[in-house]
């Protein structure tokens, strides 16, 4: 495409996005010093390479997903975007409770964006900083397990004797010292080694311990939390197609279809812009999912987004998505400290 073909590409999807009617070649002639005889032939051009298409017999082009990928990649320049005056970080996203900064950001998202936010959570025997066991009763034992980003999680033990608090502390000192900032996968690794220095009834705690950090209450299901579907009833295009919006709820309902989604763009570096019927990992024409990995310490642990139209104004979505992944990175480094 020359420059030509590329300005007025861009100019269409623009116009398309802010008005949600089919483009003509008469409004662009408008906006450019062109014919509009000239115009069509531009826009014949970009027909031919699968960028717009007419949805109907009208005049009018709009977008195709190869054209919203291509106006993403190479046209648009996405503008900063600034919370309001007043409003704190610590009053969006609480790092004193890193599970409910986690539920905010996705309630940020929606309402920042005014379409679906979804956030990938933690896994939660990923990596542990600190653990404790604490003695409930002659046979069970209490394991806190402190994440890197705050979280406290419990199980509870229960064991084949009775075990002093010094016992006690002394497996908790072991961990603490040989273990924090590794993953339990990680510590299952090294205990054949480590254990041998300890009794074997310490040492039957310690492998206790190491299988309830493993055997996560977690399902996938609850991995994923969504918030703001509603509005997308709201969204025109998103209800010009009853199958499609059903299709989408539906999506919502089963969380897990959009775990590979989730899971890819975690592994991506920054915003990622995935399109309908341009991206595999979107399973439905005409939704668009902008995401972003949110870390700790410079450790990945999660992928938030925004779930909408393909017609959504991506200059203003784009960097909602990138300073809420900051902000919530920023609130669990925090709970972390």
């Amino acid at each position: 495409m020359d420059d030509r073909a590329k300005t007025l590409l861009k100019a269409l999807v623009e116009r398309y996005i802010a008005d949600g009617q089919p483009v003509g070649s008469r409004t662009l002639s408008k906006v450019f010093d062109l014919s509009p005889a000239t115009i069509r032939n531009v826009m014949a051009d970009l027909e031919d390479l699968g960028l717009i298409h007419s949805p109907h017999t009208s005049s009018g082009r709009v977008p195709t997903p190869r054209g919203y990928r291509m106006f993403v990649d190479s046209l648009l320049t996405a503008r900063p975007y600034e919370l309001s005056p007043g409003l704190q970080i610590e009053d969006c996203l609480p790092a004193a409770e890193p599970g409910r900064a986690v539920t905010a950001a996705a309630s940020l998202l929606s309402n920042l964006s005014q379409f679906a936010g979804v956030v990938l959570t933690p896994k939660r025997t990923q990596v542990f900083r600190h653990i404790e066991f604490i003695r409930l009763s002659d046979r069970r034992v209490l394991l806190i397990i402190v994440t890197p980003n705050g979280d406290v999680q419990n199980r509870i033990l229960f064991v084949s004797r009775e075990y002093s608090e010094a016992e006690l502390l002394e497996a908790s000192n072991f961990f603490n010292r040989h273990f924090s900032g590794k993953s339990f996968h990680a510590v299952r690794l090294a205990l054949a080694d480590e254990l041998a220095s300890l009794r074997s009834d310490i040492s039957r705690l310690m492998q206790q311990a190491v299988d309830a950090g493993l055997d996560s209450p977690d399902t996938d299901d609850e991995a994923v939390v969504i918030s703001g579907e509603g509005k997308l009833l709201g969204v025109s295009e998103m209800t010009a197609n009853m199958d499609r919006l059903r299709r989408l709820f539906q999506l919502f309902e089963q969380k897990t279809d959009l775990l590979p989604l989730l899971d890819v763009s975690s592994r991506a570096q920054g915003v990622q812009i995935y399109i309908g019927g341009d991206s595999r990992l979107v399973p439905l024409e005409d939704v668009s999912v902008i995401t972003a990995p949110y870390g700790v310490d410079g450790q990945v642990i999660g992928t938030l987004g925004v779930i909408g139209p393909s017609r959504m104004a991506y200059d203003r979505v784009i960097p909602i998505v990138d300073i809420t992944a900051r902000m919530l990175s920023n609130a669990l480094g925090q709970a972390a400290s």
